[in-house]
């Protein structure tokens, strides 16, 4: 029923995007770029590490009949991953690294300390002991079965699920994608930690200022009992996964808990830039729109939606997960839509920020912002334990078959990106281009990453774990590997650089972020190098487009 329901979705969202009639002229200011893009789309995407998805590409092991459903090109370049550095058989964990053959998993431990500490001072080597989680035990000590209340998927392995790595069988659409288009394997995570740091770093690279705000029912601050502020502060760089300060929408629907702190973040994110040069975009997120009232008189927002690893149904907004909420400037705190279908993208009551249908709205009706950032709905968004990457391809290649098939793909860049690793193992060791020395930290030391804080911003402790990036557009390098280190910033560098935007500047990563234009070639596009997938499976619905 599950895979039914899955395959009535991209169905639904494929008619949506593809059978509005589309207007002859384009939406919007069509403001002068330093490259042939002019627009930018960034899938954001949930927890996954680089080797977590590409330990073996591009080699899928054969399926118990002897075959694979993915099949690399002769000519593909080497990736810097497990077959290349020997570690597959060979591995200092004390788990081996092993295929997953099935989709569903745990969630990992991805906290800000216990990433560092599974890097182990760079010998990458305590993974399973520092952020693996497997399957719990029941009151006699026995391994919880499938249906028990906390039940989850670890492969028999324990805490060892954490070296579970998949292959082209299973993530067969983001192998596709790389086939044909523009992967890096030197792509991090701007800092350690989980969600909420990753989104602000995507948007503005800069996790250095927030406030932690009261919550309790009179008023008073409740300290920061989650550790969401580096060394326990009530001010300072973000580590953890708070709500947004600016959201109202604050009561989770059916699912989980709501979170006991909330913070605001100062200073200027990607959204100013382009608010100041009247550049069109927006965050567009699976679940945003209202949905009434709460008996306490918040907006309710979002719904429950079931997936594979949902089968009783997850929420599909998450507010942490929603960066521009933590930023006075750029939030919708209602989440009221926009006054007219005519002010996506503009500067009015929803603010840039809108409901994820409102963009095949866009895509349908001409009216695509410069910029547009998408987050699915819960269940869709790859995240270990509520999700999984068959409920996370079918959103992607929904989505980026309907963009293909637009207007807009002739000059479109899609950038795949991740928010964090969520723990599961990867062999690369982190450049540190940013130090930290609070309790926090545990990179180099207990309490250190580095030598010293003098060169960085404590709580900032950086690069983070490495996470897949791929750059889809007529203009990407096909079938090519980027080997130049960039991180989550590297995005937001790479829309400020096409706009002429400037710097977002109070101690952004922007500034040393490596630049994305090397996964492009500019002076030879190809317009119809279009790579239509099936969104059930990830395999081409056309012939080879090389």
């Amino acid at each position: 029923m599950i895979h039914k329901a899955l395959r009535c979705l991209a169905a639904t969202l494929t008619a949506i995007a593809l059978t509005a009639s589309v207007p002859t002229v384009s939406f919007g200011q069509q403001a002068d770029t330093t490259t042939p893009i002019k627009h930018v789309v960034v899938i954001f995407d949930e927890n996954i590490s680089f080797d977590h998805y590409f330990a073996t590409y591009p080699h899928a092991a054969p399926n118990a009949n002897g075959t694979s459903v993915f099949h690399a090109k002769a000519d593909t370049p080497r990736v810097n991953n497990l077959l290349a550095g020997g570690l597959l058989d060979e591995n200092p964990n004390t788990t081996q690294p092993f295929l997953l053959t099935q989709p569903v998993t745990c969630d990992q431990n991805h906290g800000y300390s216990a990433e560092q500490s599974a890097f182990d001072k760079g010998l990458m080597d305590m993974f399973p002991q520092q952020t693996g989680s497997g399957n719990g035990t029941d009151a006699n000590g026995n391994p919880l079965k499938p249906g028990a209340s906390g039940y989850c998927f670890d492969a028999g392995k324990g805490p060892g699920v954490v070296m579970g790595y998949f292959d082209g069988n299973i993530v067969t659409g983001m192998w596709n994608y790389a086939q044909h288009y523009a992967l890096s394997d030197n792509s991090y995570g701007t800092n350690f930690g989980p969600s909420s740091v990753g989104a602000i770093n995507v948007i503005s690279g800069n996790t250095c200022c927030a406030t932690l705000l009261p919550f309790a029912a009179n008023g008073t601050t409740p300290g920061n009992p989650n550790g969401d502020i580096a060394g326990g502060a009530t001010y300072g760089a973000l580590i953890g996964d708070p709500r947004p300060g600016y959201d109202n929408c604050l009561t989770t629907p059916v699912v989980g808990t709501a979170k006991s702190t909330r913070v605001t973040m100062s200073g200027l994110n990607i959204g100013d830039l382009l608010n100041q040069k009247n550049i069109t975009w927006g965050w567009f997120a699976g679940g945003f729109a209202l949905t009434g009232t709460n008996p306490d008189g918040t907006p309710a927002c979002g719904g429950v939606s079931t997936g594979l690893a949902s089968p009783g149904g997850y929420n599909d907004y998450i507010p942490h997960h929603e960066p521009f909420q933590y930023y006075k400037s750029t939030a919708n705190p209602n989440h009221l839509p926009p006054s007219d279908y005519s002010k996506i993208g503009k500067t009015d009551q929803a603010n840039h920020q809108y409901d994820l249908s409102l963009f095949y709205t866009a895509i349908n009706e001409g009216r695509l912002p410069a910029v547009s950032y998408l987050k699915a709905k819960g269940a869709f968004d790859g995240h270990p334990g509520y999700s999984d990457p068959i409920d996370e391809q079918t959103f992607v290649v929904t989505t980026i078959n309907a963009i293909m098939n637009s207007q807009y793909w002739k000059d479109t860049a899609i950038i795949i990106a991740y928010d964090d690793s969520d723990g599961w193992y990867d062999h690369a060791m982190d450049p540190v281009v940013n130090q930290s020395d609070v309790a926090d930290d545990a990179l180099t030391g207990p309490g250190a990453c580095g030598v010293s804080s003098a060169t960085g911003t404590n709580g900032r402790c950086g690069y983070g774990p490495r996470l897949p990036l791929i750059v889809i557009s007529p203009y990407a390098k096909h079938n090519y590997v980027d080997h130049r280190i960039t991180d989550q910033s590297s995005i937001v560098r790479f829309i400020e650089d096409n706009w002429d935007l400037g710097r977002i500047g109070g101690g952004s990563f922007d500034v040393r972020a490596g630049k994305l234009n090397g996964f492009f070639d500019f002076d030879a596009p190809t317009t119809n190098h279009k790579l239509i997938l099936d969104p059930s499976t990830g395999i081409p619905l056309q012939p080879d487009i090389d």
